[in-house]
């Protein structure tokens, strides 16, 4: 195997990566993947704002929410392989520079196709920056224990970008425009790769290693189409099409990992998922975002339309999570060290079914009250398993192959949040649906449109059609809590039993 070489150009080299420079580094690094996370939850509350500004039909609607998270999570795979061969410094650095043109694209879109085009750039430069930030942290940080702290504040930042998206989100459309969700990203891209052409030394393997372009289209391909696929089947979809990508997906996914065994130099080596440890590392990934995507949304939802909050009051009311998430990322390599790995997946997976339980046994209307406990358990929960689980992932691999480490983390991550919001969403809205039976079509399919409906007539009706649109919402939620309870316990048991309670992680490449 060949080892990792650190070549740092003029700027880069003036710093190494020993004592304090280290953890300016991190900052760096976490300061971009801040607002790669929050690009993936800003616009849950600047959606109505836009939407009465460009006047989007439904499947641009769709598109403009779903395209970031479809092409980043598509490219993950791709982007981590290129950043072992190219060099992470380079990779991290030309993606935030794309990050940035994208946001300016985005910002000033006169019409839904230019905000799609930027949203999909926002995607592709999200996708360089993510693998890379997690794979120098790898390299940067050669000690075990403080390579663990650095990744419970990468885990932090990551965690807290995507609950504090709604809040930010939420105060500059309220102050500003839509688009200042947008232009909220430029300093900071100008700021920090400034400052990383300053800090940040290369790293990238030192064998010559081609891509195989093959395995690039099949990998992106396949991840975007089995997206696509579950996100609309989950949402009750049954058209042929549908059914076909889902199948396609699948299909080119198998034909992927089967080309990856015969490969020399594979762009993922699957045979890392024969690890119980690592396949219970992804899966906990997985399920852990799966859980805090749909949460937030729903509650971002049930904050705006159950009880009236606007944008920012909503976002301020989902801080808890990001607070939560903040602490427990920043506790768990103690944790970690002292009760071992299978032990902190096990206590994050349990608080996710005590969230989930509070929240289907809550009386109802539900009060803000419950909902508070429910968000302070989901992010430290969620903050545990995730920041458990990616130190879990970098350790399985040689520093010269973090880039494939990282893709798997990401991809988990970003997959959890799609399909959470997909999948749980669907629940709810399957159960809101059945709970307004009998009501104007346009009232029963969600409560938005039982709120724009409501406009429309005299103000008793209104009230009686919005005090039912409440409580089915309310209800729905309880449901929805259910099937997340019955995910999170069998989740829980897999990794019992997938992982040692002796198990710990070496970063030498390998477990003990």
């Amino acid at each position: 195997m060949a080892r990792a070489v650190n070549r740092t150009g003029p700027a880069a080299g003036r710093r190494s990566t020993s004592g304090s420079g280290r953890w300016a580094m991190l900052a760096v690094l976490c300061s971009s993947l801040l607002l790669v996370a929050m690009d993936a939850t800003i616009l849950n509350v600047a959606l109505p704002a836009l939407i009465d500004d460009l006047q989007p039909s439904a499947v641009q609607q769709l598109w403009i929410i779903d395209i970031y998270g479809l092409v980043l999570g598509g490219l993950l795979v791709t982007t981590g392989a290129l950043s072992d061969r190219l060099g992470r410094r380079k990779l991290f650095l030309i993606g935030f520079v794309l990050f940035g043109v994208a946001s300016v694209l985005a910002a000033t879109a006169g019409s839904s196709t230019q905000l799609i085009a930027g949203r999909v750039l926002l995607g592709v430069g999200g996708a360089m920056v993510m693998p890379s930030t997690l794979s120098l942290i790898r390299n940067i940080f050669t000690d075990a224990h403080e390579r663990a702290l650095a990744i419970g504040i990468w885990a932090a930042v990551a965690g807290a970008g995507a609950a504090i998206g709604p809040l930010v989100g939420g105060l500059l459309v309220e102050r500003y425009s839509w688009a200042a969700a947008f232009w909220v990203n430029v300093p900071v891209v100008v700021v920090t790769v400034a400052a990383g052409l300053w800090l940040l030394p290369e790293f990238k393997d030192a064998g010559e290693h081609p891509l195989d372009v093959l395995s690039a289209v099949l990998s992106v391909a396949g991840i975007v189409a089995l997206a696509w696929g579950i996100k609309h089947v989950a949402k009750g979809s049954t058209a042929a099409a549908d059914l076909a990508i889902l199948s396609v997906g699948f299909g080119l996914l198998a034909w992927f990992a089967h080309r990856q065994l015969r490969l020399k130099d594979p762009l993922l080596d699957v045979r890392l998922f024969r690890y119980r440890p690592f396949s219970a590392a992804a899966l906990v990934t997985l399920m852990a975002m799966l859980a805090a995507g749909a949460a937030l949304f729903l509650v971002s939802l049930w904050l705006q339309y159950v009880h009236g909050y606007s944008p920012f009051e909503a976002g301020l009311r989902t801080l808890p999570t990001a607070l939560a998430m903040l602490g427990s990322s920043l506790l768990t390599p103690t944790l970690m060290h002292r009760i071992g790995v299978r032990a902190c997946m096990a206590i994050g997976l349990a608080g996710l079914v005590a969230g989930f339980t509070l929240l289907a046994l809550a009386p109802q209307p539900t009060s803000y009250g419950y909902i508070a406990v429910f968000l302070v358990t989901l992010g430290f929960s969620d903050g545990l398993a995730v920041t458990t689980a990616a130190s879990v992932l970098v350790s399985a691999v040689p520093a010269e192959r973090a880039g494939q480490a990282g893709a798997v983390s990401e991809t988990s991550y970003e997959l959890g949040v799609g399909l959470g919001v997909a999948l749980l969403g669907s629940v709810h809205a399957a159960a809101y649906a059945g709970q307004m039976a009998g009501a104007p079509t346009q009232a029963a399919e969600s409560i938005g449109g039982a709120k724009e409906y409501a406009e429309h007539l005299p103000a008793a009706e209104a009230a009686g059609l919005m005090e039912r649109a409440r409580d089915a919402f309310d209800s729905a939620l309880s449901t929805t809590s259910y099937v997340s309870i019955g995910i999170a316990a069998a989740v829980l048991v897999l990794v019992v039993w997938m992982v040692p309670g002796s198990f710990r992680t070496t970063g030498s490449g390998h477990y003990n």
